[in-house]
């Protein structure tokens, strides 16, 4: 065992309070007895700062913590941060983390690689789990699709189909490219820096992974990773019909990670071995 198991509610700050996910995480909250509102942080222009969380969620409850733009106040108290906020924010919250001795969570995707560094140097001080998607779903699929890009020959082309809300920013998305990653690595490769969803005039290139991304409505998440080869293709599919869904990983994930040593963990270390 890589942990102990603390007792009592798990204090939670939530990064990017305001957001979709943010709000999801409240509501999710709100219906257990396992978690606390330790912080709430939102941008210094967020027109809530200063109303409490449950009423900004119109949750039609009083949690007693104030949506705050200080990250020191946010996180004093916090077991775990579970950041969703934005890519512009998470180099900051991660310092802030570190300098609280707090566990951080990072949900949020669009990272840079400068980004990603900073999470592992946070790595040797607190434990860090990032996320692409905290879906428990959605990674059951990602150890699929590695099982089923290893144990198909070369000639099954691989494609991974992904449609989100209209306001998504990223594409393909970060659970695109962790599909894409997982598949890439059981074949022995690894995807190229940059992936593009533009498909390029002429043939399929042998042994390349493609990646078609759709944006509309308010799609929480679909992914597809396809497998075509000769007279036939596996579809290995995964739909998320609410938000909520992330929100539940995401705490589940949280009570994994307190009291977790110092690492950089992934939903794997979450769902546990095989």
């Amino acid at each position: 065992m890589n942990h102990a198991k603390p007792s009592g509610p798990v204090r939670v700050a939530l990064l990017g309070a305001t957001g979709r996910m943010g709000r999801s995480l409240l509501r999710a909250i709100h219906d257990s007895t396992d978690f606390e509102v330790a912080g709430a942080l939102a941008s210094a222009e967020s027109p809530s700062l200063g109303q409490d969380v449950g009423s900004m969620a119109t949750l039609g409850r009083i949690f007693g913590t104030a949506v705050t733009a200080d990250r020191a106040e946010a996180l004093a108290g916090a077991h775990v941060a579970i950041d969703f906020s934005v890519a512009a924010a998470v180099d900051q919250n991660i310092a802030a983390a570190v300098t609280a001795g707090c566990a951080l969570l990072v949900g949020t995707t669009g990272l840079s690689s400068e980004t990603m560094m900073l999470l592992e140097m946070a790595a040797q001080r607190i434990a860090v789990l990032r996320a692409a998607n905290t879906s428990l779903g959605i990674n059951l699929l990602r150890r699929l699709v590695a099982q089923a890009a290893a144990s198909l020959p070369g000639e099954y082309d691989i494609e991974v189909l992904e449609a989100h809300h209209r306001y998504k920013v990223d594409a393909p998305s970060g659970t695109a490219l962790l599909l894409g990653e997982a598949a890439a690595e059981a074949r022995g490769s690894r995807l190229p820096t940059t992936v593009s969803t533009e498909r390029a005039a002429g043939a399929r290139r042998a042994g390349d992974i493609g990646f078609a991304s759709i944006r509309g409505g308010d799609i929480a998440g679909d992914h597809t990773v396809l497998l075509a080869g000769p007279g036939e293709r596996i579809e290995l599919t995964h739909r998320a019909h609410d938000r909520m869904t992330f929100a539940y990983g995401a705490l589940r994930a949280a009570s994994w990670l307190r009291g977790a040593r110092p690492g950089l963990y992934t939903m794997d270390d979450v769902l546990g071995p095989v």
